[in-house]
């Protein structure tokens, strides 16, 4: 019997990776640990932009609720994020290495600070500085918060089902955030016992330090913070 991997991305997101996952002949559970809401206002103001910052495939879809504009030059943080602009209609798109550090590298060797601003389309919620970074090196930022990721208070039935089970499971955790969301919603399901069957996936070594408290399976984490690297590992062997 296949193992049960458990994604706890946004349901956007979710569908379809578990799509993928199931076409290869795993059990997929889907259990968000944030559930995105887009924050509704104007257009955004273009004018003297440069660049659209992309930190996540959520910001890629609140811009395009607000504009129509897909000619301007997009810096995605990762592979999953450019995909996301790509399906979107853009078609200049520079991609980083899978986290901010790796972005603001991006924007300062393939830019020049007096071109122009850049547009950060943010969440609520940010990992990393990548304001401070642009800004430390000479060039103009503007953050839009354009989107809110509210937290998971529990998990859901299908989650406690298989945490009490006896098959072992793979659980996708892509943020420090969504993998601390998780650890308390175990933890308030009474089932922080149970997580020696289970096998926690983390797209950087970030991600693994809300998990350090708890006993797993195994804690693995991918050579290079890619949605592809990841999925290496997890398919490799659970």
């Amino acid at each position: 019997m296949p193992p049960t991997l458990l994604i706890t991305r946004a349901k956007a997101d979710a569908l379809p990776l578990a799509a993928e996952l199931r076409a290869k002949g795993y059990d997929v559970l889907i259990d968000p640990m944030l559930h995105i809401q887009d924050l509704a206002g104007p257009p955004l103001e273009l004018v003297n932009v440069q660049g659209l910052l992309l930190t996540s495939a959520n910001g890629v879809r609140a811009f395009c609720q607000r504009n129509s504009e897909r000619q301007v030059a997009v810096y995605a943080v990762g592979e999953a994020t450019g995909r996301e602009a790509r399906a979107q209609g853009f078609d200049n798109i520079k991609i980083a290495a899978g986290d901010v550090d790796a972005l603001a590298r991006l924007v300062m060797a393939k830019t020049r600070s007096e071109e122009g601003w850049f547009l950060h389309c943010a969440g609520t919620h940010l990992a990393g500085d990548l304001g401070a970074a642009l800004t430390a090196a000479g060039y103009r930022y503007r953050r839009e918060q354009l989107y809110q990721a509210r937290a998971a208070q529990q998990l859901r039935a299908s989650t406690v089902a298989a945490l009490q089970g006896d098959v072992p499971i793979g659980v996708l955790l892509y943020s420090p955030r969504t993998a601390a969301i998780f650890c308390q919603c175990v933890v308030r399901a009474g089932l922080g016992d149970r997580l020696n069957l289970v096998t926690a996936y983390c797209l950087s070594q970030a991600v693994t330090k809300p998990l350090t408290t708890m006993a797993w399976r195994a804690i693995k984490i991918p050579q290079r913070p890619t949605q592809e690297a990841l999925l290496e590992i997890v398919l490799d062997r659970v």
